[in-house]
């Protein structure tokens, strides 16, 4: 089994390495600030604890969604520019032309002769929320000989987990967006995983090691770090629980 390790970058962004092959999620790289989005704004309170230039030689970004600020900022959508290949939904394909190689849910792009990324579905909120939240998608990474690594995107549904579970399960690495980001939307509603979902989600997923990303440098998350340990120890899974400074890395 080769190896994978996980450097987290801070928001949804950490820098992939497996199988040889170099893939960053949904890049941000700016300042931290107010960030409008239609009549409200999100407010960054940290910027990456890596830089743009600092990721080195990049294959591909493995994008959840390019329409809202904090999955996708202005130098974020530059560093796309530099990168050779960028995986996302039909419809960021739609709305940023051929920069997006679409991959809908379940199909597989090849990436080189021992790595598969598969689309798989996301939910950006409670059922319906798509036609406001967007289309959002996750991913997974696997092959022979390969770990496989589940990337939930922003997504909230149990019911998607499950299904990828069905597919993949167990996964050596789930790394789940969590933080149970709320806005007006729905209520209140949360828009990515609470802390609970995401215990639940790793006991789902069988998985041996748990990442989490997107649970804080944004005001609109509601849970952090501490509800995240809390909940993984209520579930008895405080071992399989791998949460990272900004700029720190994970091995396995």
């Amino acid at each position: 089994m080769g190896e994978v390790s996980i450097r987290y970058v801070g928001g949804p962004t950490a820098v992939v390495d497996i199988c040889g092959f170099r893939l960053v999620t949904d890049p941000t790289f700016d300042a931290p600030g107010d960030y409008p989005i239609g009549d409200r704004k999100l407010v960054k309170t940290a910027g990456p604890a890596v830089e743009a230039d600092e990721t080195g030689a990049v294959d591909a970004v493995l994008l959840s969604h390019d329409q809202h600020p904090d999955n996708l900022d202005e130098m974020g959508r530059a560093y796309l520019a530099r990168v050779p290949l960028v995986l996302s939904t039909p419809a960021a394909h739609g709305r940023l032309g051929d920069a997006v190689t679409a991959l809908p849910n379940w199909e597989t792009y090849e990436l080189g002769e021992r790595l598969r990324i598969t689309g798989v579905p996301a939910l950006h909120g409670p059922e319906g929320a798509e036609a406001l939240a967007g289309e959002v998608t996750g991913f997974v990474l696997h092959g022979d000989a390969v770990p496989t690594v589940y990337v939930s995107g922003d997504n909230a549904s149990l019911d998607h987990v499950r299904a990828v579970a069905e597919r993949f399960g167990p996964v050596d690495v789930a790394v789940l967006f969590a933080g149970a980001a709320r806005t007006p939307l729905f209520d209140g509603a949360p828009l990515t995983l609470t802390s609970e979902a995401a215990a639940e989600a790793a006991q789902i997923l069988g998985a041996r090691h748990v990442v989490p990303l997107h649970f804080e440098h944004w005001g609109h998350f509601s849970e952090g770090a501490d509800t995240l340990t809390e909940a993984f120890a209520a579930a008895g899974l405080s071992e399989r629980l791998r949460l990272l400074k900004p700029g720190a890395t994970f091995t396995d």
